[in-house]
């Protein structure tokens, strides 16, 4: 089983993230920004990789666990 260090609330504002960075990625890519759309949609991936594995780098290297909240 692989290890999970993101639940609760933390994984919920993760997912809120994930939508507002994708929907902010759309929008530059209409207005042809395309270096900040590709770093929104890069943070979207990253958020989105986030919540949906349960599982984030950061908190691992920072040792923080928030699946029991």
């Amino acid at each position: 089983m692989v290890e999970t260090n993101v639940g609760g609330r933390d994984r919920l504002m993760r997912g809120v993230f994930t939508i507002l960075l994708t929907l902010t990625a759309v929008n530059t890519l209409q207005q042809r920004k395309y270096k900040f759309a590709i770093l929104a949609a890069a943070g979207a991936i990253g958020l989105g990789f986030n919540t949906v594995t349960c599982f984030c780098g950061l908190n691992e290297a920072l040792g923080i666990d928030t699946t029991d909240e």
